[in-house]
């Protein structure tokens, strides 16, 4: 017959295992909301006392044209490769932003209304029109920075960007 403290000792190892697996749980931390992600191949940075939609993104845009001309896009509406519409992984469908080429400082101003690119270290697609009015068109690609103005939630006329 096994006394009490034979069985008290047996179960003493058991007992600190538990022990040290909870205190090593206990530091884990859970994983940030999805707004305060970097997004992949691009530079997010809050602005002082925005909301996590305040956001300027820099990285590649490429654009989209002709070929998806009348499907339906991300909102419902049909793609019109000469409306001044983007493509954007994340932000709310509606969100004005103002896309801006890097080296050349020609800035545009469109509507989010569908999801993308799908391409990886791309950031926007733009539409023909957009790409045109930035001077992308021939290289298919440039570096941008996107500055959201106006999210879906936001009052009429009131813009977050400066």
């Amino acid at each position: 017959m096994i006394s009490r403290t034979a069985r008290q000792a047996r179960r003493a190892p058991a007992a600190l295992i538990a022990a040290l697996l909870a205190s090593a749980c206990a530091g884990l931390r859970t994983p940030p909301p999805p707004s305060s992600i970097q997004l992949p191949i691009a530079r997010v940075t809050a602005r002082p006392g925005g909301s996590p939609l305040a956001v300027a993104q820099t990285g590649l845009a490429s654009w989209y044209g002709a070929d998806f001309h009348g499907r339906k896009t991300a909102s419902g509406e049909k793609f019109d490769p000469e409306a001044f519409t983007a493509a954007h992984p994340v932000l709310p469908l509606g969100t004005k932003v103002r896309v801006t080429r890097l080296d050349t400082r020609r800035s545009v101003v469109v509507e989010i209304n569908d999801r993308g690119p799908f391409v990886d270290g791309r950031i926007i697609d733009l539409s023909r029109a957009a790409a045109r009015a930035l001077g992308l068109l021939e290289e298919g690609v440039a570096h941008v920075r996107v500055e959201v103005l106006l999210s879906p939630g936001d009052a009429a006329g009131v813009s977050r960007a400066n």
